[in-house]
């Protein structure tokens, strides 16, 4: 008989515990799973566009500096520019949110093969292709000879989120489609199933390509060997779960009023963390998110909203709330998929190793909104 491993004394041991047996950070209950899937249902909606949109950026807007039309996706019609301007549209801000706190975070192997030889030696090719009819530019870019590298990355980092996000719309579609099935019954079983889909990507290799007068020009080739779980999804999850920018208009960022922290370590404005009281507020990006999810919300989870103590005149505050509830399931599944050994090991050993690893994941989370989340009746 296998001893019970010592409890821990961690001061989020009963969720530690948790996730030992198998369960997840967000307890399990009815409202949350409706919640969870009519949420990410919505979400996967959304992030299709998104996803469409920043490698439409990436590949066919390469290089060009003052890209009007970048969230149009290449169909430019009278109908499209008005809706435009009348904000009847996807806001695609929001995305370009995400990805700057990416690049502006870095971490993982797509960061680092954006500071190698190799990739410089790739960005200059087709920046010479791209700009040799271009006198302005090329003397622009012998006076700041980093200013075109540093768009190259920029677009790299385009395309690798816009990849990334194209499996995870179609994975939260997929769990919708299994939830209608009556397939998907807890939110061990939405944990499970996104769990599987991270691993069954973890391979996906992400690579960038661009057309320049007909010429194909590698940027991200396959033998970058950069793919889809260490290289973008787990940085995703540390730059924009995690850590993130604080919301301007919100704290200063004035240096000497030092609400912002001086290490960009400490910083815990992601998803994880943000306060979803300030969403509906100018200024607040999250806030362009929720708004998307608005037009996409299964009848099912809208009717619950509609029938909360303020109705719909708070639905993106309502919206964030089931949001948060289900990014803490998405990080179920990568911490669980990430351990150095199966949770349900019955080695000491292994049981004591997993133990720690877990333990560093609550000291990141102590002041996110997890514990918020605990009681069934939030």
């Amino acid at each position: 008989m296998v001893a019970a491993p010592i409890k821990s004394t961690h001061p989020l041991a009963d969720i530690i515990e948790r996730l030992e047996s198998g369960g997840a950070l967000l307890p399990e209950s009815p409202q949350n799973l409706v919640e969870v899937v009519g949420v990410l249902k919505s979400y996967g909606v959304v992030l299709g566009a998104y996803s469409k949109n920043l490698n439409f950026i990436a590949e066919k807007q390469f290089l060009v500096l003052f890209p009007f039309f970048k969230y149009f996706d290449g169909e430019i019609t009278t109908q499209k520019l008005f809706k435009h301007w009348w904000h009847d549209r996807i806001n695609y801000e929001f995305s370009e949110y995400c990805m700057k706190a990416m690049m502006w975070h870095g971490g993982g192997g797509l960061d680092a093969y954006l500071d190698s030889a190799e990739f410089i030696e790739l960005a200059k090719k087709a920046i010479a292709a791209k700009t040799k009819k271009n006198f302005f530019i090329q003397g622009v870019s012998k006076v700041f000879p980093d200013f075109l590298l540093e768009q190259v990355r920029l677009s790299c980092y385009y395309s690798g989120i816009g990849q990334f996000w194209t499996v995870m719309s179609e994975m939260f579609l997929e769990l919708s489609d299994r939830y209608d099935r009556g397939e998907i019954k807890t939110i061990q079983d939405v944990v499970n199933h996104v769990k599987a889909g991270l691993v069954n990507n973890a391979s996906l290799p992400i690579t960038l390509s661009v057309e320049i007068e007909g010429q194909t020009y590698d940027l991200m080739p396959k033998s970058a060997g950069l793919t889809f779980l260490m290289d973008t999804a787990v940085p995703y999850v540390e730059a924009v779960f995690f850590k993130s920018f604080p919301f301007m208009g919100t704290v200063s960022y004035n240096a000497q009023a030092r609400q912002i922290p001086l290490e960009q370590e400490r910083f815990s404005y992601g998803a994880l963390y943000a306060d979803p009281l300030p969403i509906g507020g100018g200024g607040i990006p999250p806030t362009l998110l929720m708004q998307d999810m608005t037009h996409y919300l299964p009848e099912y989870l809208h009717e619950i909203y509609r029938h909360s103590v303020r109705g719909e005149t708070d639905l993106r505050v309502q919206i964030c709330y089931s949001f948060q509830k289900s990014m803490f399931c998405v990080t179920t599944a990568a911490i669980l998929g990430l351990a150095p050994h199966p949770i349900e090991t019955q080695d000491p050993k292994e049981q004591e190793i997993n133990r720690r690893y877990l333990e560093g994941w609550m000291d990141k989370l102590l002041e996110s909104r997890l514990l918020t989340f605990q009681s069934c009746d939030v």
